[in-house]
């Protein structure tokens, strides 16, 4: 008789994978905001019964990224004006005191910039949204961490799903911002790079405060 696979080959729990399913396909707006999803529909995309998908549509609601409606399904929902202003806000708050707080930076840090400003290059070059969205918030990100103040990260980290999803929806809108994000991100590791404290919170400023304007389709 065959041996049992090791616990660290084991697939997660069913509810686990509805759960990621769902919230990497509204991240990435595979699922666009207004889009109806069905128990059956998930059951059967997952591979799973309807008990798991209950429980994983019940966090997501929780999160704020659905609403349920019983007996129809789960609706999608979409990134409202107001939300955008108060993730920008926060950003703006929390990221240029970051900068100001992460110069002069380690040598640690402006490597680890170079490295994930490299990555998004090479995203983009291949044209996969999803990836250049991660790995440009993971470039703000590592600044934030690196400003040592843990309450902070971890308060920013609770942005990660609302920026990710907006940052996704510039680029298709937008696609002209993604090598201009690059060249902004560009700006900020020079400015980091060499201590300019105010060049790096001007570029944080300017960069940050266009994602206000792109979401809401006030200007390209």
């Amino acid at each position: 008789m065959p041996s049992a696979p090791p616990a660290s080959m084991k697939q997660p729990p069913a509810a686990d994978r509805v759960y990621s399913h769902i919230k990497e396909a509204v991240l990435d707006r595979r699922y666009e905001g207004g889009t109806l999803l069905t128990e059956g529909e998930l059951a059967e995309a997952v591979g799973v019964s309807r008990t798991p998908v209950r429980e994983a549509l019940l966090k997501l609601e929780v999160e704020g990224l659905i609403k349920l409606y019983p007996k129809k399904g789960a609706l999608v929902l979409a990134v409202s004006a107001q939300e955008i202003a108060d993730v920008v806000e926060t950003r703006l708050l929390v990221e240029e005191f970051a900068v100001r707080k992460a110069v002069p930076a380690s040598g640690r840090l402006i490597g680890r910039l170079e490295e994930l400003l490299e990555e998004q290059r090479r995203w983009a070059a291949e044209g996969d949204l999803a990836a250049v969205s991660v790995t440009d918030r993971s470039f703000h990100a590592e600044i934030v961490r690196n400003a040592g103040n843990q309450i902070l990260s971890k308060l920013y980290d609770q942005l990660r799903d609302r920026q990710l999803r907006m940052g996704v929806a510039v680029m298709e809108a937008h696609p002209d911002r993604i090598a201009a994000n690059i060249t902004e991100h560009a700006e900020l590791l020079e400015a980091i790079r060499t201590g300019d404290v105010e060049g790096a919170a001007a570029c944080v400023r300017r960069h940050v405060s266009r994602v206000k304007v792109l979401v809401r389709g006030e200007a390209r």
